[in-house]
């Protein structure tokens, strides 16, 4: 088996891949100035007030093209495990409760995918994670009295997702790492928006989901 020359892990098979083992930045925040440090963040939004993290010490690894995809990767899939798990608490409805807590658990599984492959470490997650944040990102109203109002977000974020992930993949070169991993991701990710409208659908109907 080969090894990683960077980090000394086992790789698997021949295809090229990216190593993001030790990687640690550094950001402030455009709106109330602190520093956090850490790979990636929910939205890339500030752990502190929501507002927009801005990368300092950029050095020559955190340049790299596909490192960014793969940090961008991390920053959507926390923000989503970080908001089904919270939606998953917070559900009146049990069905809601148990839906957003599989989805949860799907998140969980694709960083730990991310992990393995591009060798990196598994952001801590929020722990005080609000789902404003998430509805601030899917630029959906949030609506705590509304139990509709957490599909109407999620789906819109999911959505955004798709979009982000298609869009960078198509601005990537031709045969890059990052555009193969934008692509991947953009499946991914429409894939939870047709499930997501699908639940939601059923959901308003009185049907039981099919996850």
């Amino acid at each position: 088996m080969s090894i990683c020359p960077r980090c000394q892990r086992p790789l698997e098979g021949d295809e090229t891949y990216i190593c993001c083992a030790g990687v640690e930045l550094r950001w402030r925040c455009n709106e109330c100035h602190k520093v956090s440090e850490g790979f990636a963040f929910p939205y890339g939004m500030c752990p502190h007030c929501k507002g927009k993290l801005q990368l300092l010490d950029r050095g020559p690894i955190a340049n790299d093209k596909a490192m960014d995809a793969v940090r961008k990767a991390f920053e959507i899939e926390l923000g989503g495990h970080a908001f089904y798990e919270r939606a998953s608490r917070d559900a009146v409805d049990p069905v809601l409760r148990d839906l957003f807590s599989r989805f949860a658990a799907m998140e969980s599984e694709h960083m730990q995918t991310l992990c393995k492959r591009y060798h990196a470490e598994m952001p801590t997650a929020a722990e005080d994670f609000q789902l404003d944040r998430a509805a601030i990102f899917a630029g959906i109203d949030r609506k705590p009295d509304d139990p509709s109002n957490l599909f109407q977000i999620a789906i819109a974020f999911e959505q955004r997702a798709v979009d982000f992930f298609s869009r960078e993949g198509e601005q990537a070169p031709a045969g890059s790492i990052a555009r193969e991993l934008y692509k991947e991701l953009a499946a991914e990710e429409r894939e939870h928006v047709d499930l997501l409208t699908t639940e939601h659908r059923r959901w308003e109907a009185g049907k039981p989901g099919i996850l």
